[in-house]
């Protein structure tokens, strides 16, 4: 009974001060939660869970061009290796035997080469020689044909004036029977020389004719040897090839991110990877977004940061970066979106390649109530059978 009026008494006594202080403090805090909830904004993120640190090269996986047994490797994770260094050899004996062989019968061919082309020269040296011979003896046959016309006109011309002497009876007949005879006799000089001056260059056409002939022969020689050389030639190039084939080769310049264990002896097939080449060069953030997430909403210049696994945050900082490219199509189910690490970005730590993490972007900045309201619309949106209930009951 006593209890009861104390508590009575100060039920009494209390004039509604505390709740009145209750209710203002509640109405000052929903006024300033509706305030900040109406005017400030924040910024709302994308996330994804699958990102990591990598080259902006693409990685160069290396594969074995042909099937072969090991001879030699240098292989192995973290080498440092320049373009065209030679990294695995596969054995290639037989085809080095027969490139030499190939090689040295294309060599063997070359004294036979320039043995017929000095023949074939030789055989123009004398066609000229001979035409300048040809050409003298034109001259000297067109000379002598000069001086026998003048003898045989002076024969002649003594011929007439004896001749005239014995119509007058003034000659005696031998004279005159002898001064025909060597008239006749100078003139059949005369046309025997320029039969001899005509066959000059008849012979010289004829000789022309032999030679080209022995030079036809000689050049049909020379085009068989040169067409067995570039046989040769061209199976000595694809002997060559094979070799180089197993010679594989670093296609850049770079760092070997992961390889296979290789060892002297051991057999590799066509097309079986070796190993993979990390470029060196700058680096990005690459991160696998959904589509709903990144199409509209991710774009150029956007603002991100890279929180690496291993590397708490807090301690190491993040990797800042802003986004650089937004693929266009959709790929095993997401978008391809790739960040440039930025240079003063805050992470204390050294950045590598294939290093993982989460990304997240900023994609706007509005106010909680608007993204309040948003949730809203989109659970509804997701559970449209709830709020067809919820309706119904009101």
């Amino acid at each position: 009974m006593t209890a009861f009026s104390l508590t009575f008494a100060r039920l009494l006594a209390d004039r509604g001060r505390s709740t009145a202080w209750t209710l203002s403090v509640g109405a000052l805090a929903l006024g300033g939660w509706c305030w900040w909830a109406g005017r400030v904004q924040v910024t709302l993120y994308e996330i994804s869970q699958t990102a990591r640190i990598e080259q902006a090269a693409a990685t160069y996986p290396i594969q074995s061009p042909i099937s072969g047994r090991v001879v030699k490797t240098t292989l192995h994770v973290g080498q440092i290796v320049r373009s065209g260094e030679v990294l695995v050899e596969m054995d290639a004996f037989s085809d080095e035997l027969r490139l030499r062989q190939e090689q040295v019968q294309a060599q063997g061919l070359e004294p036979a080469l320039a043995r017929l082309r000095s023949q074939v020269a030789a055989e123009e040296s004398a066609r000229a020689q001979e035409q300048r011979a040809a050409n003298l003896s034109a001259e000297e046959a067109a000379n002598r044909i000069h001086e026998a016309e003048a003898t045989a006109q002076y024969a002649e011309t003594e011929l007439s004036r004896i001749q005239a002497l014995a119509w007058q009876s003034l000659v005696a007949q031998r004279d005159l029977d002898k001064a025909e005879a060597e008239a006749r006799r100078l003139r059949a000089a005369a046309t025997t020389l320029q039969s001899a001056a005509r066959r000059v260059p008849q012979d010289q056409v004829t000789r022309d004719r032999e030679r080209d002939v022995r030079c036809e022969r000689v050049y049909s020689e020379i085009a068989a040897l040169e067409a067995q050389r570039h046989t040769l030639n061209a199976s000595a190039q694809r002997l060559s090839y094979e070799v180089e084939c197993r010679r594989v080769r670093a296609p850049v310049d770079g760092r070997v991110g992961e390889s296979a264990i290789l060892r002297v002896g051991a057999f590799v097939e066509e097309g079986e990877k070796l190993a993979s080449i990390v470029p060196s060069g700058r680096l990005l953030i690459a991160a696998q977004f959904p589509a709903s997430a990144a199409f509209g909403r991710i774009r150029l210049g956007q603002l991100g940061r890279l929180r690496l696994e291993g590397f708490p945050w807090s301690e190491f900082g993040s990797v800042e970066g802003t986004v650089a490219r937004v693929a266009e199509e959709v790929r095993n189910g997401a978008v391809r979106v790739e960040l440039a690490v930025e240079s003063n970005s805050g992470f204390r730590g050294r950045l590598e390649h294939g290093m993982p993490g989460t990304a997240e972007v900023a994609v706007e900045r509005l106010t909680p109530l608007s993204l309040v309201l948003r949730t809203a619309g989109q659970w509804l949106t997701a559970h449209p059978r709830r709020a067809s209930w919820a309706t119904a009951d009101s």
